[in-house]
């Protein structure tokens, strides 16, 4: 018997598994599609060629939102398909695999994949980028989760736009005074950034709708901010906030700062400062969380707050307990929404998570990956804040550049597109959205609901025809086949 083949099952068990061969190209799995985990992947195919490393990119959507967009889609002033891009359209070079990110185990070097259909399957790595974002932070309110709809995808966007145009058709044939007030009564949760464009940017297509609808007049309608705090939008200077909060006001926005939401089952919304009112349009932008899986299904070390901890190199990175880094995870790398990383410039502060320091992060850590493959030092990441801008409308806006410069009204809002477009991946979209508002200037805003997109069978279902029993079947047939016997 040849030496190198085994002569029993036994043997066969007491034999060492064979080591598992090497991979000849190392492997770079990014996980999440967003702003992070796309311009890393770019970054990284630009920089490094295919025999150096194999790029592949995990996502549960075949596309990166853009965010600071999607208050604009949801008014329809960009059109919804323009605010994403394409993963395989803008991943050239790079393996995209859709699926969500159900474990992480980063001591074996593996992540668990969950797709839409089929079971779970492993991937294993050389080097790991966390990307995986933020999600929707919600409080165990009554009624919340049957009611409200968030604003953090391009999904949601829309079908709030589709609900609210839906409930102005509804309430345009409705003659109950009561049941008219509550359709049109429309309530914003959260008086941040993404809480105050939504709010601002649905307000003003809702009362430019109203000309269509000789039943309705602009002031039926009735838009609610709820907000914990005593201001709005904290990303801006107080002044520049009081500000954009007076100007709401004057288009008849109502506030209630200091103030929780306390319950909306079935609608009827209870305030913490006892106001109650019925409103039929619940919009939750109360903040988000880093993405569960990193702190529920991970061995990354993780802040407080359920971030990643990592350095200023953004290396993921275990801490001290004054916060300090104590040592850094080898081949694991995070940024963006789901990373608690150091602002080199504010000492004791993190990086803000928003799309200006999302890019930078993404761009830094890509180079830093590659001149590690290169064997080089990696570098800190460092960035001053170029100031934020703010759409409040068609024409309105906030903006504070450069530390110095405040901007109101046109000139902010001229500020905030072109800030935000020239920030957009790909040309193509960047050509698209130009295209788009060139269009909406000339010939006005395009105003309906499409909210049977959202059940697209519904008409179908209630048109079909049930089928018979099966008992029913025989009968009838059996009396067919008496009756053709007769006429015989």
């Amino acid at each position: 018997m040849p030496q190198n083949v085994l002569s029993s099952d036994t043997h066969a068990q007491d034999a060492p598994a064979p080591a598992a061969r090497p991979r000849k190209t190392p492997r770079v799995v990014v996980l999440g599609g967003g702003s992070v985990g796309l311009y890393v992947a770019r970054r990284l195919r630009r920089k490094l060629a295919k025999r150096e490393a194999a790029i592949v990119v995990v996502d549960p959507r075949p596309y990166m939102t853009y965010a600071p967009f999607l208050p604009e889609a949801g008014a329809g002033s960009i059109d919804a398909r323009d605010v994403v891009a394409p993963h395989r359209k803008a991943l050239k070079g790079v393996d995209v695999l859709q699926g969500k990110v159900v474990h992480i185990a980063h001591a074996d070097k593996k992540v668990t994949i969950r797709p839409e259909e089929g079971p779970d399957y492993e991937v294993s790595y050389d080097q790991l980028v966390v990307g995986l974002g933020s999600v929707s932070r919600t409080l165990p309110i009554p009624g919340l989760a049957e009611t409200a709809i968030g604003f953090k995808n391009v999904e949601e966007a829309i079908a709030v736009r589709n609900h609210v145009l839906n409930r102005m058709d509804v309430a345009s044939s409705t003659w109950d005074a009561d049941l008219r007030k509550r359709m049109l009564t429309f309530t914003f949760v959260g008086g941040g950034f993404a809480g105050i464009e939504a709010l601002a940017e649905i307000e003003d297509m809702a009362r430019y709708a109203t000309r269509n609808y000789p039943t309705i007049d602009s002031e039926d309608l009735r838009f609610v901010m709820v907000e914990g705090s005593g201001r709005i939008l904290p990303e801006v200077s107080e002044p520049m906030g009081q500000w954009a909060l007076e100007e709401m006001k004057k288009r008849g926005i109502e506030f209630h700062l200091s103030t929780f939401l306390s319950s909306c089952v079935d609608g009827h919304v209870v305030l913490s400062t006892g106001v109650e009112f019925d409103s039929d349009t619940i919009v939750w932008t109360a903040g988000v969380k880093a993405n569960p899986v990193i702190k529920d299904a991970s061995d990354l070390p993780v802040d407080r707050m359920g971030r990643i901890t990592v350095s200023a190199t953004l290396q993921v990175a275990t801490t001290n307990e004054d916060g300090s880094i104590n040592e850094v995870v080898p081949d694991a790398w995070a940024a963006g929404d789901c990373a608690a990383v150091p602002d080199l410039l504010n000492p004791g502060k993190f990086c803000p998570p928003n799309a200006q320091h999302a890019i930078r992060e993404a761009n830094r850590l890509a180079d830093n990956i590659v001149a590690q493959y290169q064997g080089s030092a990696p570098v800190e990441y460092k960035h001053k804040s170029v100031g934020v801008v703010a759409s409040l409308g068609l024409y309105k806006g906030v903006a504070e550049l450069f530390g110095f410069l405040k901007l109101r009204g046109p000139l902010a809002w001229l500020a905030h597109r072109g800030y935000h477009v020239m920030a957009m991946p790909t040309g193509n979209r960047k050509l698209r959205i130009l295209i788009g508002w060139i269009g909406q200037f000339v010939m006005g805003r395009e105003i309906v609901s499409l909210g049977s997109l959202h059940d697209p069978r519904d008409e179908f279902r209630n048109a079909s025809v049930p089928p018979k029993p099966a008992g029913e079947k025989v009968e009838q047939k059996a009396q067919s086949s008496a009756a053709a016997a007769e006429k015989g």
